[in-house]
């Protein structure tokens, strides 16, 4: 897996590597993950997500503000796309196009959910109170892309495809993990055939991408509220 780096990419190149062999379909497949890593996190259950490692005890407590790095884009090595509608390949171009769009679109639905009804503020520079998250986007599987170019033939498809996110969490300030997870998702699919189109495809990323930041605020909020609990 190549990705181009950028200045604010190192961390991520670094998540990749950390985490490839949890987003692989062996280490899913084969259902049993090590229990431990090698920086001492462990293995935990976390609803929602197919993998999660936490630092023992640690804590989301603290965390009022949260920074998120730029996401990174990796598809799929089986990807070979064509263009909807035809059995032209997609150019380079088109395919990075693909990558912008899909990772603005991740930046900017991850920010809107996490800020939504009084959440949490998602800012640029760290803090004693602020969560640095660093996401990623791997073998990414988009069916039947479209170009919207015009004349082009309509497509049908099932599903608009697959994406596995992994990602970290991080004190803002010090650097110290606190935690890690991946999880795969796929696109609706409930067998029946749709319009393959730039909107239904963009719909169903932000449906993916929404799961996720709603999973990171309910585990911000579940340490928010504790205290009134005592």
């Amino acid at each position: 897996m190549k990705l181009a780096l950028g200045r604010m990419d190192l961390v991520a190149a670094q998540l990749l590597v950390s985490l490839c062999l949890l987003s692989s379909s062996t280490a899913f497949a084969a259902g049993k993950p090590p229990e431990t890593t090698e920086d001492g996190l462990k293995l935990v259950k976390v609803k929602g997500v197919d993998m999660a490692y936490v630092r023992p005890g640690a804590t989301l407590a603290p965390y009022k503000r949260v920074m998120v790095d730029p996401v990174q884009v990796a598809f799929s090595k089986e990807w070979d796309p064509e263009k909807a509608g035809s059995r032209m390949k997609l150019s380079q171009e088109e395919r990075e196009k693909i990558r912008t769009g899909l990772g603005n679109l991740f930046n900017k639905t991850f920010k809107e959910e996490l800020e939504k009804k009084n959440g949490y503020p998602v800012v640029t520079e760290p803090g004693p109170d602020v969560l640095r998250v660093t996401p990623a986007l791997v073998e990414v599987y988009a069916n039947a892309p479209d170009t919207m170019e015009p004349g082009r033939t309509y497509t049908f498809t099932v599903s608009a495809g697959s994406a596995t996110l992994i990602g970290e969490l991080r004190d803002s300030e010090t650097g110290q993990i606190l935690a890690r997870f991946a999880d795969q998702q796929e696109a609706r699919s409930d067998g029946f055939l749709r319009l393959s189109s730039s909107v239904e495809n963009s719909a169903e990323a932000r449906s993916m991408v929404s799961h996720w930041a709603r999973i990171l605020r309910s585990r911000l909020d579940k340490v928010k509220a504790e205290p009134a609990a005592q």
